[in-house]
């Protein structure tokens, strides 16, 4: 019976063996889930966030608004030093006061923070 050639080139069978074994002795590491779910973390924290904090509103019907003029006083539903409503993607997050900082600006500084549960 004549001898059949073998192809030259690489046996596949001793990659597929070594991979196999490799697989086995190496279990799932804690740590690199650990660090997937990190990365996961990672990745949304430049996801813009549209921060609104609200000092007062009102109702009032168009009649009153396009009566509104240059130097007009439109009075709010809140009183003077009274807690600011802060909004994170028009979902209430916090309660704060308003603050002065460098060069005249204003800011919040965020004296209540609502539990999860309070947001719908």
């Amino acid at each position: 019976m004549p001898e059949t050639e073998k192809p030259s080139g690489v046996d596949l069978s001793d990659f597929t063996s070594e991979a196999e074994d490799t697989a086995a002795q190496t279990p799932a590491s804690p740590a690199t889930n650990g660090q997937s779910k990190e990365a996961e973390r990672e990745a949304i924290f430049d996801v813009p966030v549209k921060i609104t904090a609200v000092v007062g509103d009102v109702k009032m019907p168009v009649r009153d608004l396009v009566r509104l003029g240059r130097g007009a006083v439109v009075s709010l539903n809140k009183k003077l030093g009274s807690a600011i409503d802060i909004y994170a993607n028009d979902r209430l997050i916090a309660r704060g006061e308003i603050t002065i900082i460098e060069d005249e600006n204003i800011a919040v500084t965020m004296t209540e923070i609502m539990a999860s549960s309070a947001n719908p």
